[in-house]
């Protein structure tokens, strides 16, 4: 797939499947800005990309400010979005005794109230033709134990993503969501803390391994080309079977 001349945004670029999707669009010719909460995360992203087609960019989404400076530099420079990848997210998993209101918040701030005005501030400057991804998940319509907050955030924002889509078809821009099983990245270290749960879900998974952010990256690259330009207000699952596998 050919992205020559793209003006490609991707919240969340610094690791896991942001950062695939960073290199992926470069290697097709495009030019990617990523966002990242410390400069520290995107030194080492741009360290490991090394290409002039990469800026980087401190913003917090799950903030009003960040996502004001993110606005800003996008005026500024003058960039019309050819693609704005919404893949920014947390989670934290704990049974619904436990949680607390720092939890929720966080994780309703981050996944959803970020990328709904993220969004909202750059509807003015997408492209006619533009395409607009989220980074949902399986839990949007799962129920696994000590995912209540995680997966309503995911619940959220496909309603929102399908709305989107309604309301922006008249600018032939077309809004998808991306809802990826189990998959190999940082974020799912540090939430999956324990060899037990990790063997757990990847024997849930049909493929019976955990998916590579690279392949989460292409199916990204998919939606946003001609390619798929009927698809529009669609969930696509990249999950190696995760939601029909038949477990035993």
């Amino acid at each position: 797939m050919n992205f020559t001349n793209k003006k490609v945004i991707i919240t969340g670029g610094t690791t896991g499947i942001g950062f695939a999707t960073a290199k992926a669009f470069i290697n097709a010719g495009a030019t990617v800005w990523i966002t990242g909460r410390n400069n520290e995360n995107l030194t080492k992203a741009a360290s490991k990309i090394a290409s002039e087609n990469l800026q980087t960019l401190v913003a917090d989404t799950s903030h009003m400010q960040g996502i004001e400076t993110l606005e800003h530099v996008v005026i500024s420079q003058d960039i019309k979005i050819d693609i704005l990848f919404l893949n920014a997210g947390l989670a934290v998993f704990s049974g619904i005794e436990d949680v607390t209101e720092a939890d929720f918040d966080l994780q309703f701030n981050t996944n959803v109230k970020g990328h709904f005005f993220t969004l909202q501030k750059l509807i003015p400057h997408l492209a006619e033709g533009a395409n607009v991804l989220f980074t949902s998940s399986t839990v949007a319509t799962a129920a696994n134990l000590g995912s209540s907050i995680y997966s309503a955030t995911k619940g959220a924002l496909n309603k929102i993503a399908q709305v989107a889509a309604n309301e922006l078809a008249h600018r032939s821009i077309r809004i998808n969501m991306i809802s990826p099983g189990p998959v190999k990245t940082e974020g799912f270290d540090s939430a999956v803390t324990t060899d037990e749960a990790k063997n757990h879900l990847t024997s849930s998974v049909a493929l019976n391994r955990l998916g590579h952010p690279d392949e989460i990256a292409d199916t990204v690259l998919f939606l946003a080309s001609e390619k798929a330009s009927f698809i529009t207000g669609t969930e696509l699952l990249v999950d190696g079977g995760y939601t029909t596998f038949a477990r035993k």
